[in-house]
């Protein structure tokens, strides 16, 4: 853990918890569980999302993944990935809550399977319910505002908008939409889901003032997952870094950062 990290000035509260690193990683599509283990470490996230295996999570592959969950000591997320309606999500999300023993929930509700864009109407009934019965719910949507507002007011105390389609790897789409969530929320946990493809999107998404990205793709199917997750957690943390120095402003034309009057100038002697 770098040295910015581990000052506990930098840690930062969501959904109840304490953190101080501000990235989230998928626990999916690596090319082993023993490089899915070392891109975790190495990503120094304290978050992992995690599906519910729909064949059971008492066959043998469930109980060797569920150990390396366990032995890394990192929170669960468990997320309602591949639901397509309000409530197929709220009983994956119930049983989720039986077998890994949390109130986080990651709510996705998908409503096109060709950019597995949310349905919003589906994922604002589905939190509703969720927020009744307890959980703590992250909803995964898009970087339109009116549904980030009809979230908060199903009491969703975390937003998740996309910066592109989920493994799109485009990065940000659109800025201004991300932008005008977090002027909106200022004081919200946000955190960036989906289409992060480099390091520099991250960076990108944190110097916005969000508090945090969740990526999967990015790391696990980069041709070295483990160093790809080092090098988000580096970006991640110079983001923010950035975000809380507070950037110059841009400017229409060139300025001189060294000033000519008054400087010395030295001519060689005849």
């Amino acid at each position: 853990m770098t040295k910015h990290m581990q000052n506990s000035e930098c840690t930062w509260q969501i959904g109840g918890k304490s953190l101080t690193s501000r990235m989230f990683i998928g626990s999916a599509l690596y090319p082993s569980p023993a490089i899915m283990e070392s891109a975790i470490r190495a990503s120094e996230a304290q978050v992992v999302t995690v599906s519910l295996r729909r064949q059971g999570v008492n066959k043998e592959a469930g109980e060797s993944f569920w150990k390396i969950i366990q032995e890394l000591g990192v929170e669960v997320l468990p997320n309602t990935a591949g639901c397509h309606s309000a409530k197929e999500a709220i009983t994956i999300a119930q049983m989720a809550r039986e077998v890994f023993k949390t109130n986080w929930i990651k709510l996705e509700v998908i409503g096109d399977q060709y950019n597995l864009q949310p349905d919003p109407y589906e994922t604002v009934e589905a939190a509703k319910v969720l927020v009744k019965e307890g959980f703590e719910v992250f909803p995964y949507t898009t970087d339109d505002l009116v549904v980030a507002k009809r979230l908060v007011d199903a009491g969703c105390n975390i937003l998740m908008p996309w910066g592109s389609p989920i493994g799109s790897g485009k990065g940000l789409m659109n800025p201004y939409n991300l932008k005008a969530i977090r002027e909106a929320f200022p004081r919200m946990p946000l955190i960036i889901d989906a289409g992060i493809g480099k390091p520099s999107h991250a960076v990108r998404a944190m110097e916005l003032g969000y508090d945090g990205i969740l990526l999967n793709s990015a790391v696990a199917l980069a041709q070295d997952p483990v160093a790809m997750a080092q090098a988000f957690a580096l970006a991640v943390e110079a983001g923010r870094i950035g975000y809380e120095a507070g950037a110059m402003q841009e400017r229409e034309f060139a300025s001189p950062s060294t000033p000519t009057v008054g400087t010395p100038f030295w001519h060689q002697g005849k």
